[in-house]
């Protein structure tokens, strides 16, 4: 009795099996919809940081994913495949930071006027004769500042030859160029060369020039804390009066304006 019972459980689970399989059977399967991904599209930008001036390479230069719509000025793989090894050669306008974007407008080829893209509107360049001991050892670079010094050696009396003087002429003056390199050494050394180009005022330009052609012009690098002071000439200074306070038995000095009559 109980084994024709077992017998009857099985049959009937069987059924109930193949019913239900007959069933999904009948049942249209889920379709898989295939969604398909727009390109991935790429910028180029700086794989290291670049200085103002620096010459571009292969190894300065990568693809990057570049998520949402492409800047035109922004440089991108689909329109130009070769860009790394066109633009290999030309020279940075303005510093890049590592990842940064390559922008076609901050970029100049070599002999295209590119000294001058770099002067902001107002401003002249000036080649001096330097040595290394007027350069501060040969250590000051492009993009540096520095005050120039003039030094002279002024007649006597009588006509003759007198001592020799220096004075500063122009302080916090920015370097363009040694000779004709507008960055550092590709291994971070410095530039030594027999000329530097400097940034102006024009009014300072004739400054510089008379110097030269009276003495001799050594540069003084400045650090880089105080760039953002204002480029006083020697003429401003010289106008400048200095009074002596005696006060309670001290005595102070106090530099004070010169009128404006010019005493």
């Amino acid at each position: 009795m109980i084994r024709i019972a077992i017998l009857l459980i099985a049959l009937l689970s069987g059924g109930a099996a193949s019913w239900l399989a007959l069933g999904t059977a009948d049942q249209p399967s889920a379709a898989v919809v295939e969604i398909e991904q727009p390109p991935r599209e790429e910028v180029l930008v700086a794989a290291a940081e670049l200085a103002r001036g620096a010459t571009l390479e292969e190894a300065n230069l990568r693809w990057q994913p570049w998520e949402g719509d492409i800047p035109p000025v922004f440089i991108s793989r689909s329109s130009r495949p070769d860009a790394i090894a066109t633009l290999k050669g030309m020279l940075a306008q303005s510093g890049f930071v590592a990842g940064e974007p390559i922008r076609g407008d901050k970029l100049a080829e070599r002999g295209s006027g590119f000294l001058s893209s770099l002067l902001p509107s107002g401003k002249r360049a000036i080649a001096v004769r330097v040595t290394a001991e007027s350069t501060a050892g040969g250590f000051i670079l492009p993009n540096d500042h520095v005050d120039v010094i003039h030094t002279a050696t002024r007649p006597d009396s009588s006509g003759t030859e007198g001592k020799v003087v220096s004075r500063t002429i122009l302080s916090n003056i920015r370097v363009l160029a040694v000779d004709q390199t507008v960055s550092q050494g590709a291994d971070g050394t410095s530039v030594i060369g027999k000329t530097a180009t400097l940034e102006a005022d024009p009014k300072q330009i004739a400054t510089i020039a008379a110097a030269e052609a009276s003495g001799t012009v050594s540069l003084a690098l400045r650090p880089l804390a105080d760039n953002d002071e204002p480029s006083i000439p020697e003429a401003e200074e010289s106008q400048r009066g200095v009074v002596r306070i005696v006060s309670g038995g001290t005595s102070t000095m106090v530099e004070v304006p010169a009128r404006s009559d010019g005493t």
